[in-house]
């Protein structure tokens, strides 16, 4: 079972080590900060002998007021550049935490069937790398960092507090504690706010880029103000779901902040009962109410934990059943990699539930293969799992006698060249686009390529040649230039198996004769998708398909 890295590798417990070295000097700033009010209202303004009192601005107190001013900046201000620096710390340990989550998560996806991809669709993957990495990076940085510094700031200076007044210590947390323990109760009511709100949001995500891609069919059907009405009803939806969430955390941030104020006014009240009697000194008060001020801030961020918490389970939910999704088989360093000399390909009994039904076929290596059939007949699904893209239920396809899906997945694609429609141009240069396949390839190499699918002449039409920039998907070129550079980067480092998926439909003349001059020249086995009767001519076999079944084959003299 696929579950997320541990949190804390050898550069997170550095870190760590960091934040709780940061804790204490923090503590430490906090109880100086105590004592040194503490000091100034028993010793500076309320002197042993009231009769000889040492105004403040007086000569006779100023060094001492002097001193006791520079040394309470230098708390203040050391505690908040720890706090800056604690800050920094816990985002750097998030991030860490993030990319290798990241890098987790990538690399699984590239281990995916075609089919689970495009039924995931694209919306529901971008949340879990963008909505739910960022709910895991909150929950590092912001909830488990500050519970690690804030627990030894409270434990450190409500000891030292103890160690001069056990009463005023004891009122200082107890309503705090009592106002945290409320926030942990209204956990199950955020988690339910949560869930509902993340549903609501990768729906309406689904839909935005579903009619992103989409957006020129709304237009020509004229279904503006249908699509409109869709997206207002589920906006609408995601708006009361996180005006509800907001609800849940309004009220618990309003008992931490109602728990800090209780506590200071009993404080206040409790001190200013027990100076009366003589059972504290005022300094001691005034002491307790500055650290109960800066333990505030630790105890408001400790109400936010359980939210920040309840995020990232959920996301951590979802992710790992993200990872746990079935994957390619023959990813395993193990298996033997493929060696293709000839190209022959082999169909033994190959079915794949849905799509495939006992195909058994035979091409010899270098032969020319026309796959032919009406739409549905499963013969762009019969060119992926012989690409490996999908993996057969059962039988087996082979090439020059090797199973492929017993041999290591990258050597069989480095074997096979493809192209399909659902392999698009990718956004960046026509270089970038042609060496896609084989970075390295020599120059001589890519003349070979641009040669055999005439880009000479194409690239002369575009400003900067190579250099031109493709936007997503090459829509910035028309059908039949797109086909050929795809083509090119197809057959680029000559790959002993080439496959072509239905790319002569609605071509221009130019590009029809590319793909029939590759077709004729390649220096490689060739199956072809088509249900063009006239690529027929120049084949060496058809294989006509129905209903996922191959119902005839006709080798031609």
């Amino acid at each position: 079972m696929r579950t997320l890295p541990p949190i804390l590798d050898r550069g997170g417990r550095l870190i760590l080590s960091r934040l709780v070295l940061n804790g204490i000097l923090q503590a430490a700033m906090v109880v100086g900060a105590m004592f040194l009010v503490r000091h100034a209202f028993d010793s500076l303004l309320i002197p042993e002998n009231p009769s000889r009192a040492r105004p403040i601005f007086g000569l006779d107190g100023f060094p001492e007021a002097i001193s006791f001013a520079v040394a309470l900046f230098l708390c203040t201000g050391l505690a908040a550049l720890l706090r800056t620096i604690e800050l920094v710390d816990a985002e750097l340990l998030g991030q860490s935490y993030v990319h290798r989550v990241r890098m987790v998560l990538f690399s699984q996806m590239s281990k995916f069937p075609l089919r689970t991809i495009s039924k995931r669709g694209s919306g529901a993957i971008l949340l879990r790398f963008v909505g739910d990495l960022t709910a895991l990076r909150t929950w590092v940085s912001k909830g488990l960092a500050r519970i690690v510094v804030g627990v030894i700031i409270v434990v450190v200076a409500s000891g030292f507090l103890a160690s001069v007044d056990v009463s005023l210590a004891i009122a200082s947390l107890a309503v705090m504690l009592l106002g945290l323990s409320g926030n942990l109760l209204l956990g199950p009511k955020m988690q339910r706010a949560i869930e509902e709100s993340r549903m609501l949001r990768g729906r309406l995500a689904r839909n935005i880029n579903e009619k992103i891609r989409a957006f020129s069919v709304i237009q020509a059907f004229n279904q503006t103000k249908r699509e409109r009405r869709k997206f207002r009803s589920q906006s609408l939806l995601l708006r009361r779901a996180l005006v509800s969430k907001a609800r849940v955390m309004g009220l618990m941030r309003f008992v931490t902040e109602g728990s800090t104020a209780v506590s200071m006014s009993l404080l206040l009240s409790l001190g200013a009962i027990e100076a009366a009697q003589g059972m504290t000194t005022p300094g001691n008060v005034l002491g307790a109410m500055t650290m109960v001020g800066f333990l505030s801030n630790a105890f408001r961020d400790f109400g936010r934990v359980h939210e920040y918490f309840q995020n990232a389970r959920v996301s951590e939910q979802r992710i790992v059943e993200f990872l746990q999704t079935r994957t390619m088989r023959g990813r395993a360093a193990t298996l033997p990699g493929l060696v293709v000399r000839q190209g022959a390909v082999t169909f033994e009994n190959a079915s794949l539930m849905g799509g495939l039904d006992d195909i058994t076929a035979e091409a010899p290596g270098r032969a020319r293969v026309v796959l032919c059939g009406p739409n549905g007949a499963g013969k762009s699904t019969l060119l992926q799992v012989t690409a490996r893209l999908l993996d057969l239920t059962s039988g087996r396809i082979l090439i020059d006698g090797q199973d492929i899906s017993k041999c290591n997945l990258s050597s069989v694609r480095n074997a096979i060249g493809i192209v399909n429609p659902d392999l698009p141009l990718l956004r960046g240069s026509i270089r970038y686009n042609l060496r896609y396949r084989v970075p390295d390839a020599s120059e001589e190499e890519a003349s070979w390529a641009r040669k055999l699918c005439r880009l000479g002449e194409l690239l002369e039409t575009f400003p900067g040649g190579e250099n031109f920039r493709l936007e997503e998907g090459g829509m910035n070129m028309s059908l039949g230039q797109r086909h050929r550079l795809a083509l090119a980067r197809a057959i680029l480092g000559r790959p002993p198996l080439l496959i072509l998926d239905e790319i002569d439909a609605n071509l221009d003349p130019q590009a029809e004769e590319v793909i029939t001059n590759v077709f004729n020249h390649y220096p490689g086995t060739i199956i072809m998708a088509t249900q063009s009767t006239r690529w027929i001519e120049h084949a060496d076999f058809c294989w006509h398909m129905e209903g996922g079944r191959l119902i005839n084959v006709m080798e031609r003299s």
